[in-house]
């Protein structure tokens, strides 16, 4: 699907301790160099249950050198393993209420793509370091210097002031990021803290979208908020890129299919990253 194969861009990620363990978790007698020039199987060998078994089993402490590029790309595709055989998962009605929601076959559906495997993986492990810092505005009273942080959409959207030209379509593209990792990783943090009416009100006022939501909805921290927000800020950050590249495509595959990619994520962060026990986000 991309001009590089998606094979490729896992490489990229990729450290040659990393491809190290998933050659040998994997059963293929490969060297890091080998997998580097012929990328193509590298996507299928994360398939295997035994490259998730390696870094998130019980014997797999001796294995946590790797990336995190690598500890989340495992995971998404043991998520897709486990989706392609299941008829409903639990939805996350409040703080301790969970829901069966019989939607298993539509999100297995959305991780039958490489593509779309390789943009969860990237997105997760692009949160691993979150970035935060300060910028200058300009008011009335003379420069004001503002803080912003990633994980704090309301801040982030305050850079859009200050961004000018093919730069927007990335500012854009990372809301989009922050929308879907809040409500898909923390969708209890999402509807209890996430958003009061002001910040909901000033998002909307931001994206253009507060003529057309409900003036209800902003009174909620909902997640559905988040993934109107989020699909609007995807679609955005494509309509605004000067070059409709393959990689875009897939960010507009996951504007329209917002809700699965949540889902997906509320699957991989319940199964996963919280558990009891699990070294990796103890």
């Amino acid at each position: 699907m991309y001009g590089r194969s998606v094979g490729a861009e896992y490489v990229e990620h990729l450290t040659d301790k990393d491809l190290e363990v998933l050659a040998l978790a994997a059963g293929v007698p490969a060297r890091p160099s080998e997998l580097r020039s012929a990328p193509g199987q590298v996507p299928r060998m994360f398939d295997r249950p035994e490259v998730f078994l390696a870094i998130f089993g019980p014997s797999a402490k001796q294995m946590l050198g790797v990336s995190p590029f690598m500890a989340f790309a495992a995971m998404v595709h043991r998520a897709a393993a486990e989706l392609s055989s299941v008829s409903h998962v639990v939805e996350r009605s409040g703080a301790r209420d969970r829901v069966p929601v019989f939607d298993g076959p539509q999100l297995a559906d959305f991780m039958d793509s490489e593509a779309r495997r390789l943009f969860l993986a990237e997105l997760l492990s692009s949160f691993a370091r979150v970035a935060s810092g300060q910028y200058q505005i300009k008011t009335s009273r003379g420069w004001r210097t503002v803080r912003f942080s990633e994980l704090d959409p309301v801040r982030l959207v305050g850079l859009l002031d200050a961004i000018r030209g093919e730069e927007r379509s990335g500012a854009y593209r990372r809301l989009g990021d922050v929308m879907l990792f809040l409500s898909g990783v923390f969708p209890d943090y999402a509807r209890r803290h996430g958003l009061g009416p002001l910040d909901a009100a000033r998002l909307l006022r931001a994206a253009g979208l507060h003529r057309e939501w409900d003036t209800d909805m902003v009174d909620e921290p909902a997640i559905e908020l988040f993934e109107r927000l989020g699909g609007h800020w995807y679609r955005h950050a494509c309509e605004l890129a000067s070059t409709r590249s393959a990689r875009l495509m897939v960010v507009d595959e996951v504007a329209a299919r917002f809700r699965q990619a949540r889902r997906t994520l509320n699957f991989m962060a319940d199964r996963y990253l919280f558990p009891a026990g699990n070294p990796w986000f103890a």
